[in-house]
C-alpha cells in the first residue's frame, strides 16, 4: 500500500474533500475544503476527481515523507516547496520518489495551501466524506507527527498534459468581497447595511475554519426580542450582541440564533478562505438578480 508519513503537521493540517452536503437537517454541517477552488485545482493537476481527499495546510510548516513514487500537486496560498531539499513550483504537478520528503514553508500570501496526491488520501470516510470537521469532530483528527496516511481509493483519470496552472496568488493586501443583503438585515438600525458596505474591517487572530471574526465598525441591532434559531449557510455574516460581525466558513454551525445581515456571494468564498489575521476586508453589497423569463 502506498503511504505518506507526517513528519511535521505545521500549525494545522487536516484532510479535506468536498464535505458532507445535504445533511443539515440531521444536524451535520457540510465542512470540506475552505478554499474549494484551490483544492479542486490540486486534484485536477494529478488526475483526481475534484472530490478526492487532499491535505489542507494552514500557515505552512507541513513536512511529509513519501514511501512510494507519487504524483503530487500543491495549490492555494503560495509557499516555498522543497523535495529532498530541491525546490518545486506551486500549481505544477511533480513526482516524488520513495523515501523523499516534501516540506512546505510559510506562505507569502493567503492562509491555506492544498496538497493533492494521485489517488487521493485514503483515510476511512465518515458519512461518505473524508473531511475533518473541527466543530463537530467528524472525520479524521487534525494531523500529528508520526501519522501515516494511506494513498488511494479515488478513481483517477489520465495525468493532465500541463506543466503549470496559471492562477493568481491570493491578495497580499486588502480583500474585497461581494455580499447579498439579508435575510435579517431588517433587524438592524437604519443604515447598518450601508455601514457594512462602506467600512473597512480587519481579520482577527480568533478566526479559524468555523468563521472569520472581524474587527471594525459595530453593527447595531434595532430589535430587542430573541431571534429563534434558524439554519446557517457558509458565507453568512452573523452579528452577535457585540456588534462585530462573524463570517461563517466551512465548519460553521448548522443553526444560529443571531441575525444574519448579509451572505457572501459563493464565487467570493475562496477569497475569504485565504484571509489572514491582520488583513483588511471590505464588503460590496450587491442585489439579487431575477433571471429573465
Amino acid at each position: 500500500m502506498n503511504e505518506i508519513e507526517v513528519l511535521r503537521p505545521g500549525p494545522l493540517t487536516t484532510v479535506q474533500d468536498m464535505g458532507r452536503p445535504g445533511l443539515a437537517a440531521l444536524g451535520v454541517g457540510a465542512s470540506g475544503a475552505a478554499d474549494r477552488r484551490s483544492a479542486s485545482l490540486a486534484n485536477r493537476l494529478v488526475g483526481n476527481p475534484d472530490g478526492a481527499a487532499c491535505l489542507e495546510s494552514t500557515f505552512g510548516g507541513l513536512a511529509l515523507r513519501f514511501r512510494h513514487r507519487t504524483h503530487v500537486a500543491i495549490t492555494g496560498a503560495p509557499c516555498p516547496i522543497t523535495r529532498n531539499g530541491r525546490g518545486e513550483a506551486m500549481n505544477a504537478p511533480f513526482t516524488v520518489g520513495p523515501g523523499e520528503d516534501v516540506v512546505l514553508g510559510p506562505p507569502s500570501s493567503g492562509l491555506r495551501t492544498y496538497v493533492a496526491v494521485r489517488g487521493g488520501i485514503g483515510v476511512e470516510p465518515t458519512l461518505e466524506s473524508r473531511a475533518t470537521d473541527l466543530l463537530s469532530g467528524l472525520g479524521p483528527p487534525a494531523l500529528s507527527a508520526g501519522d501515516v496516511l494511506p494513498v488511494g481509493g479515488a478513481i483517477t483519470g489520465p495525468l493532465p498534459a500541463v506543466s503549470v496552472a496559471p492562477v493568481a496568488d491570493p491578495p497580499r493586501t486588502g480583500l474585497s468581497v461581494r455580499v447579498l443583503p439579508g435575510p435579517r438585515d431588517d433587524w438592524f438600525t437604519p443604515g447598518a447595511l450601508q455601514v457594512l458596505g462602506n467600512s473597512r474591517y480587519t481579520v482577527t487572530s480568533e478566526s479559524n475554519r468555523v468563521g472569520v471574526r472581524l474587527d471594525g465598525p459595530k453593527l447595531t441591532w434595532d430589535r430587542q426580542e430573541e431571534l429563534p434559531s434558524e439554519g446557517m449557510v457558509i458565507g453568512a455574516i452573523q452579528v452577535p450582541p457585540s456588534g462585530l460581525p462573524v463570517l461563517f466558513l466551512a465548519d460553521h454551525p448548522v443553526t444560529g440564533g443571531y441575525p444574519v445581515i448579509a451572505v457572501v456571494v459563493s464565487e467570493d468564498l475562496p477569497v475569504v478562505a485565504q484571509a489572514c489575521p491582520g488583513q483588511a476586508m471590505t464588503f460590496r453589497v450587491v442585489q439579487r438578480t431575477v433571471p429573465a423569463t
